[in-house]
């Protein structure tokens, strides 16, 4: 029923039909509210934690997955490149613990979320989960006081900490219809002022640039080779896999990209789209008929945990890498350079 419901607003969200303007007095209530709340930070009524190294935060204001992770692996790497020692903070999405933890690659996913530990097992830096995210930030530091800088995977309307760069993420749907929620998909305003726009899309449109507005950066993920499950680094080409039964499984925020990614590299494929954070304990691929499942990144740090999964012969994991102009973060770098990351 959930999974429906998703699925009703989400295609409700791309255009001003019935439902979204039956939704729309709500949508000016959440607006109000939520402009209130920015403002009431912006005065200084309430205050921002400010932490003593520079923060970034990746975010974005279309409800559901726009790329962020990708993104935020990127980014730490591009520091890295550039001598800077980047540590993560993120909120965890389902994990249990409320009080700031560190997550390595070995962490359970139901403590610390999905999506923080493919960040622990991509970025090769220190990650730490915490619902408060100064909070996070302040044990990040604590634990590994050589980090000089913090890059903040979400958290983009989280005002109780202070932030010196804010990159704010769209994908190819834009802004939607344009309205908030609930009538549309957008937790703030298109208009709200940010650093840098990044979008993840094959092509930048004029019609698609106008609508995100802020001179947007393009973001590409390509992923090109499948490796096994429970063989992580043998990665053989996609197109090995022409001509076998494939089916592509996706528990992440808009499926329909990743199906895309692989038919581009010539693969046939069936499609089982999942919620977004899937629970696969559920046993999704008992009834699937296929030579081969494809799976994210972001699901393959799960099902590597379930017995029933990690030595399935037919997982197999496509791992994606984000391509972004390097000038990105060489202005991100330039920008922080007004604070010190000693």
């Amino acid at each position: 029923m959930a999974s429906n419901l998703e699925s009703i607003f989400t295609r409700a969200w791309l255009r001003r039909g019935p439902l979204a303007l039956a939704l729309l007095p709500v949508s000016l209530l959440f607006r109000l509210l939520s402009g209130l709340r920015a403002w009431l930070y912006r005065s200084g009524i309430k205050k921002s934690e400010r932490l003593p190294v520079p923060v970034i935060v990746v975010g974005n204001i279309f409800i559901g997955g726009t790329g962020k992770t990708p993104l935020t692996i990127w980014l730490a790497e591009a520091l890295r490149a550039a001598g800077l020692r980047p540590g993560v903070i993120s909120r965890g999405h389902g994990g249990k613990e409320s009080s700031p933890r560190e997550v390595t690659p070995q962490s359970d996913p139901g403590e610390v979320g999905d999506e923080p530990l493919l960040i622990a097992a991509r970025a090769r830096c220190p990650v730490v989960v915490g619902r408060k995210r100064a909070e996070a930030g302040r044990a990040l530091l604590a634990a590994h006081p050589d980090v000089n800088i913090i890059i903040t995977d979400d958290g983009l309307q989280h005002h109780a900490l202070a932030r010196d760069v804010e990159i704010v993420l769209f994908d190819g749907r834009g802004v939607g219809n344009g309205w908030l929620l609930p009538a549309g998909p957008l937790r703030e305003a298109p208009s709200r002022r940010r650093d840098f726009t990044v979008v993840n899309a094959p092509e930048i449109t004029p019609a698609l640039a106008r609508a995100v507005g802020g001179s947007p950066f393009r973001m590409a993920l390509a992923g090109d080779v499948a490796e096994p499950l429970n063989r992580p680094g043998e990665g053989i080409p996609l197109a090995q896999m022409q001509g076998k039964r494939i089916v592509a499984a996706a528990g992440i925020g808009n499926p329909g990209r990743f199906f895309a990614m692989l038919r581009a590299a010539g693969l046939a494929i069936g499609e089982l789209p999942l919620p977004d954070h899937h629970d696969f304990r559920d046993r999704p691929f008992d009834t699937v008929d296929a030579d081969v499942i494809l799976i994210t990144e972001k699901d393959a740090v799960k099902c590597r945990q379930l017995d029933n999964l990690k030595d399935d012969p037919r997982l197999w994991v496509v791992p994606v890498t984000a391509r972004i102009d390097s000038a990105l973060a060489e202005q991100i770098v330039e920008k922080c350079r007004g604070r010190s990351t000693a």
